[in-house]
């Protein structure tokens, strides 16, 4: 495998962050600011320098490289494999032409890979319109949950106006694009890790429709809401960022995270970033900056600990709210997956509104909120 890193900050000229290499048909990943991604001659510039390669976008809460994060930038990570092949299928979530929800969305996309030789897929989603909890799901059925998917719901900032992403074209609204990699000496393994530490009574979902969650133990949701919060309550909805919800369903063996991405004043419900079932059990959780700094750093262990050769190249997912958490320290989680991988490990991802990736031990993929999610690669 050969890599070639580049970034471009605003108003400034791309540069080289590794060694300047000739690829062949490199498949190209582009991460960065979303204001930036909508530069009408991006793509053109990209395609002049990679001539063969293939181009996915997807916009971002900062761009991970090898070297720094950062929000008003683009990171390029040109990737060659040497003995392995991939495949890049893409849907929209937005297309007239049909009336498809979440998870047919997402089984569609699957279903488009020819299954033998298929080791794994990264998935590049827009995270502004799809469900990612059952996008997920229909990613699963697709293969009988015996597929490793990782991925990301692209990210805006904290602006939450839009996401955008594409392959081999300018990035737009509703696009899914996925990446399968085939190849028999492929070793692909992952890991997730949160850091963050539940408070507060459990409370029971007596009222939810898909992702929107209206009452706990038969009050209004919001109202109980505000409540923890106190002070903090008037920043809403930014504020919820830092205080997501612990949520485990009757017919789940796991709890996940679910963020809060916007509140509903009229009826006082909160619109979260996945489903929310009625008869879950629900709690608040808060955080600080070494449990999030710790958490990354297991991430990388677990995902380097039973590896048969040293990873090549590792995508990092990590969330918004961690980021803001981290606030000037942000550096520190990826340095810190830096440490256990070391710099032979070229170091590329994207801070999301939602994490891809199974749980650790199991195989069906989940959607998952302020966790980083490793996912490690070599040939």
């Amino acid at each position: 495998m050969k890599t070639v890193q580049l970034k471009k900050v605003k108003n400034k000229d791309w540069q080289y962050l590794s060694k300047k290499l000739s690829l062949k048909n490199p498949l190209i990943l582009v991460f960065g600011n979303r204001l930036m991604l909508e530069d009408p001659n991006l793509f053109t510039e990209i395609r002049n320098m990679f001539k063969d390669g293939h181009i996915v976008f997807g916009s971002s809460c900062g761009d991970i490289s090898s070297e720094s994060i950062d929000e008003n930038s683009i990171t390029i990570t040109a990737i060659e494999f040497e003995k392995s092949n991939f495949l890049i299928k893409t849907t929209n979530v937005l297309d007239a032409s049909t009336d498809l929800n979440s998870f047919e969305k997402g089984n569609n996309l699957i279903s488009q890979f020819p299954q033998e030789g298929l080791k794994y897929v990264f998935v590049v989603s827009e995270g502004s319109f799809v469900n990612g909890s059952q996008l997920a799901k229909g990613m699963n059925a697709a293969t009988d949950d015996n597929l490793l998917i990782t991925g990301a719901l692209c990210g805006d900032d904290a602006r939450f106006e839009k996401t955008i992403s594409s392959y081999n074209e300018s990035p737009k609204p509703g696009e899914l694009v996925a990446i399968g990699l085939y190849g028999e000496t492929l070793e692909v393994s992952f890991s997730i890790n949160g850091g963050w530490t539940p408070f507060g009574p459990e409370r029971i979902v007596t009222k939810s429709k898909g992702n929107v969650l209206y009452e706990l133990d038969g009050k209004p949701a919001l109202d109980l809401y505000k409540t923890y919060l106190g002070n903090k309550s008037k920043e809403l909805p930014g504020a919820a960022l830092l205080y997501p919800l612990k949520v485990k369903s009757t017919n789940e063996k796991q709890s996940i995270v679910r963020t809060i991405l916007n509140i509903n004043e009229e009826d006082n419900s909160m619109i979260l970033a996945g489903d929310i079932f009625e008869n879950s059990k629900v709690q608040l959780m808060m955080t600080n900056v070494d449990n999030i700094v710790n958490a990354a750093e297991k991430a990388a262990i677990n995902a380097a600990e039973f590896r048969k050769k040293k990873s090549e190249l590792a995508i990092l997912v990590s969330c918004i709210g961690r980021k803001l958490v981290l606030d000037q320290r942000v550096e520190e989680e990826v340095e810190e997956v830096i440490e256990v991988l070391g710099k032979d490990t070229t170091i590329t991802g994207l801070y999301s509104y939602g994490e891809i990736a199974p749980f650790i031990g199991e195989s069906s993929c989940q959607l998952h909120n302020q966790t980083m999610t490793v996912t490690l690669i070599s040939e």
